[in-house]
């Protein structure tokens, strides 16, 4: 597989030039041994969905891959999940309300960290989604930058499957105007926009796209 990983990225990289976004190996799907390969094709960003079956991951690493990754969470989380997620993983990409980022600062505090977070936009506004919806994030937003032990690095959203061209790009140009409208609003610096998975990166970077969530384009 070292050899398909080390191919799959350097076409990604030529797709995405002139663009340097972070390239977020999705390994959710994939055993350690893919991390490895990923971290050995030069990759040092990897994210995880299932809570328990990612700490297990992320504790067999060697000790080397592991000091030296950084590790996201981009699945929906539980909050009786926090604990184990502040304690493994340096980003939560998948904030979508105030209960959830009041339990991930608390435990932040506890665990003596400062987490960051991404608060997760429907931009879509799809009902089977999770998400804040745009007009709710504005309501909600100084709420979840006041607590305390967290860092709120950026938004995250998930386009529709299925959605064409056109559509995306509406979806994207409105998440990159909600960034920089949310920034000025609150005077507040938000650094990442995560948006891009493997249907849709080449469009998401286009749009300022500064992490893509990259699996199967990457793996297979």
């Amino acid at each position: 597989m070292q050899e398909t990983v080390n191919k799959n990225l350097l076409q990604i990289q030529e797709d995405i030039a002139p663009y340097k976004p972070n390239i977020i190996a999705v390994t959710k799907y994939f055993d350690e041994t893919a991390i490895i390969e990923a971290y050995n094709a030069g990759l040092r960003n990897f994210a995880e969905a299932r809570v328990i079956e990612a700490v297990e991951k992320i504790q067999s690493l060697p000790a080397e891959i592991r000091e030296s990754s950084k590790f996201h969470f981009i699945g929906h989380l539980q909050t009786n999940k926090v604990k184990k997620v502040v304690a493994n993983f340096d980003y939560i990409h998948s904030v979508d309300s105030l209960k959830l980022a009041k339990a991930v600062s608390d435990e932040a505090q506890i665990q003596e960290k400062v987490q960051n977070i991404l608060l997760q936009i429907n931009i879509a506004q799809e009902e089977q989604k999770y998400g804040f919806f745009k007009d709710e994030i504005y309501e909600i937003f100084t709420s979840i930058n006041e607590l305390p032990a967290i860092n709120i690095a950026g938004l995250m959203n998930m386009t529709p499957l299925g959605a064409d061209e056109s559509e995306l790009k509406k979806l994207f140009q409105q998440m990159a105007d909600l960034k920089n409208d949310l920034e000025k609003r609150f005077d507040c610096e938000l650094r990442e926009l995560s948006m891009g998975m493997s249907q849709d990166y080449k469009t998401a970077v286009k749009y300022g796209a500064t992490m893509l969530r990259i699996g199967r384009k990457l793996f297979k």
